[in-house]
């Protein structure tokens, strides 16, 4: 794999510099894995992030522990399939969601 490569394609793509890109390329072809982040973390915050809620805001208007939305944001844990659709409704209609928070 040629770093130097990648990381000017994927630079050149995003129209700016990425800082540790170089690195952690490097450290992808070294095979050394960091932190794994999987799709049902990345649901879970983007949701609570577009309805502009704290952890503990968006826990009481899901009706859910405040550490279970951590749990879930951290990876700890996998948010059940109704939670999962909870999320996306939030994401694609996030005025039904910020409706029940008001």
């Amino acid at each position: 794999m040629n770093i130097d490569r990648i990381a000017n394609a994927i630079e050149a793509d995003a129209g700016e510099e990425i800082p540790g890109l170089r690195e952690g390329l490097a450290e992808m072809q070294a095979e050394q894995v960091g932190r794994r982040t999987t799709a049902e973390q990345l649901l879970v915050r983007s949701a609570r992030i577009k309805l502009g809620l704290s952890q503990q805001a968006f826990a009481e208007l899901i009706r859910t522990p405040v550490a279970t939305i951590r749990d879930w944001e951290q990876g700890r844990d996998i948010p059940p399939g109704a939670a999962l659709r909870l999320m996306e409704i939030a994401l694609t209609h996030p005025d039904v969601m910020r409706d029940e928070a008001a």
